[in-house]
């Protein structure tokens, strides 16, 4: 059978213009043609009727954390959720995430308790057994003891107990802790190049590890076929990172001209979850439920990290979409594109950082990112255009995976 989907308007390539009245033909999950017209279907075949829609490729996401969500009761859901508890709830946030338009994402790193879920989610996603976006996975996040992605704020005894597979401590514990990972079944290494906000500590947001630990994590990973990211707020531990050879900086907030200039000339990518930023400051300010080493660098880090997208924007770095969602709440991923219109991104900008960017940060440009012929059959629509308005992509109507519909637009 062959699914005939009528586009009003078609977004093919993010980055090119859109082009009206399109039929995509699709075939066993995959592009098979795109045309200009109606085609009418035959008998057999299905035909999708999105004429009065705008069209463009399922969006990906290149940075959450599907096994959590962050709020007042987080500390709490930590010790009290069993893994298979937690793997249920990671469940949920896969499908409300495909709802939302994101019909691929990459997990970079399971919350503490969790367990294998988010292998058992992705195995199960890519099966069809669960309802989902394609998942790409880190496993555990690699840091340092005392560092973040850690769990720390309880007693000693109860903070063993989530001791992670990623822990690193020395050159030989960094390279077990990355070997761990691919055992484990990781799809890329994630790695902190700094602090971070959500670590009950108060340990800044600077350099965690030492020179040659980032190196023995990079040089591991690509040993072992896996590309790295890091997750990094200071300057200094993102020039380490770039000096070690890493692919992806996540966050970048205190990013200085000398980090801009190397992520350029390697061609590194930046992924700047503004929402994440966004989201703490307004925890930190509104609400009474963070601790107050959480809240020093909440304050620190939120309203930075608008700015720094524009300065990184504005000097030409490779962004690709991503928001960090478990700080902000799944399936609400799609504010992102608004704080980066805010930072001064045109709205084809944003939407080509979710789709063309994002698919190349990730490795996967020949599957995802266009609607081409051969490619996986991602789609999704919108009443009007995002590229008018950018809060449509906050009311996608429509959305496909490899061929499956999962969402379809409401009647009238």
């Amino acid at each position: 059978m062959t699914t005939f989907v009528h586009a009003g308007m078609l977004l093919a390539k993010p980055g090119e213009e859109p082009r009206a009245k399109q039929t995509i033909a699709i075939e066993n999950g995959r592009v098979a043609s795109v045309v200009a017209g109606f085609t009418q279907a035959k008998s057999g075949d299905e035909l999708i009727d999105l004429s009065d829609h705008f069209v463009l490729p399922g969006l990906i996401d290149c940075h959450v954390h599907l096994t959590g969500e962050f709020g007042p009761h987080h500390k709490m859901d930590i010790v009290e959720e069993s893994p298979a508890s937690i793997a249920l709830h990671a469940a949920r946030h896969a499908r409300v995430t495909l709802e939302a338009g994101f019909t691929t994402v990459r997990d970079l790193g399971d919350i503490g308790g969790a367990g294998d879920a988010i292998f058992a989610l992705r195995n199960a996603v890519a099966k069809g057994f669960v309802v989902g976006p394609r998942i790409f996975a880190a496993g555990s996040i690699i840091s340092p003891t005392g560092g973040h992605g850690i769990t720390c704020g309880y007693r000693d005894d109860i903070n063993l107990l989530f001791d992670p597979t990623g822990r690193g401590d020395g050159v030989d514990g960094c390279r077990l802790a990355v070997r761990k990972q691919v055992s484990r079944g990781a799809d890329f290494i994630k790695f902190v190049a700094t602090g971070g906000v959500l670590t009950d500590t108060a340990t800044g947001t600077g350099q965690q590890f030492f020179a040659d630990e980032y190196d023995a994590i990079v040089a591991t990973a690509r040993m072992l076929g896996r590309k790295t990211t890091a997750h990094a707020h200071g300057a200094d531990g993102m020039k380490a990172a770039l000096k070690a050879g890493v692919d992806g900086i996540e966050h970048g907030t205190f990013m200085d001209e000398e980090v801009i200039a190397t992520m350029r000339k390697q061609g590194v990518f930046y992924v700047p979850t503004a929402i994440a930023g966004i989201t703490v400051a307004e925890y930190a300010t509104s609400g009474n439920f963070l601790p107050p080493a959480i809240r020093d660098k909440a304050l620190a880090v939120g309203p930075q990290i608008i700015d720094t997208l524009r300065h990184g924007h504005d000097a030409g770095l490779k962004i690709a979409f991503g928001t960090d969602s478990a700080v902000s709440p799944h399936g609400l991923n799609a504010r992102e594109f608004q704080l980066m219109v805010q930072a001064g991104m045109t709205a084809m900008e944003a939407i080509a950082a979710a789709t063309v960017t994002a698919s190349e940060h990730i490795g996967q440009a020949a599957q995802l990112g266009t609607i081409e012929p051969g490619k996986a059959a991602d789609l999704i629509a919108t009443a009007s255009s995002p590229l008018d308005d950018i809060a449509e992509l906050m009311k996608v109507a429509f959305v496909m995976r490899d061929g499956k519909t999962y969402k379809t637009p409401r009647a009238a």
